[in-house]
């Protein structure tokens, strides 16, 4: 209950802050939501898009899930909940950047490389979704300390849901156009870091070198 009691103070004060302080956005809000970023995002308590990106309400789409990953375009999916949010966000909002956000110590990733709990239901069938990345990352860095390559399936599961949003037509359409732009970014919780995928280098890089890590 104590956590509960935190909660309502909090929406106490985020009440304070934008309908007596900053009343103008909501009202412009409560006509509808024209974000122009949709972020999927990993269900991590620590990784909360808004809160890192600094994003006022509206300012940002988010789909949460373990792992933060998209699964293949498969027509006629059932309970197809992610797919749904891409379509909505992309052929209703009309959002312009779609940005995969991973990040470090991902329990989602540890249970794909290390393998889950035989009695867990849906967990192995959902990260099995970033399968390719777990290979690869055993075929390149065979010998590594499990940390390290769980850290590089971290971010190869960024580049497989990248991959896999390209699947999906209506995303394609837009990407060739340069309507739509695809980014991958990575928290390193422990650094306190942002990196973002260069494809020209084939690299993760730090999105705000600035900062001292």
């Amino acid at each position: 209950m104590k956590d509960v009691a935190r909660f309502i103070a909090g929406f106490e004060r985020f009440h304070e802050k934008y309908f007596s302080e900053d009343r103008a956005l909501f009202e412009q809000l409560k006509h509808g939501q024209n974000p122009k970023a949709l972020i999927v995002a990993c269900a991590d308590s620590r990784v909360d898009p808004a809160l890192l990106t600094g994003a006022e309400p509206g300012d940002v789409f988010v789909v949460r899930n373990v792992a933060n990953l998209v699964p293949p375009y498969e027509p006629g999916g059932s309970f197809a909940s992610v797919p749904a949010a891409l379509e909505f966000a992309v052929l209703s909002l009309g959002i312009e950047h779609i940005i995969v956000l991973g990040h470090g110590q991902c329990g989602g990733i540890r249970a794909l490389m290390g393998g889950t709990d035989s009695q867990t239901e849906f967990i192995g069938k959902w990260v099995g979704i970033a399968q390719r990345a777990r290979e690869r990352v055993l075929a390149e860095l065979p010998s590594k300390p499990l940390a390290l390559q769980e850290r590089a399936c971290e971010q190869a599961g960024i580049l497989v849901s990248l991959e896999n949003l390209m699947t999906y037509p209506w995303i394609a359409q837009r990407v060739e156009a340069g309507e739509i732009h695809l980014h991958g970014w990575y928290f390193d919780i422990a650094a306190g870091a942002l990196m973002h995928y260069e494809p020209a280098r084939n690299a993760f890089e730090p999105a705000a070198p600035g900062l001292a890590i």
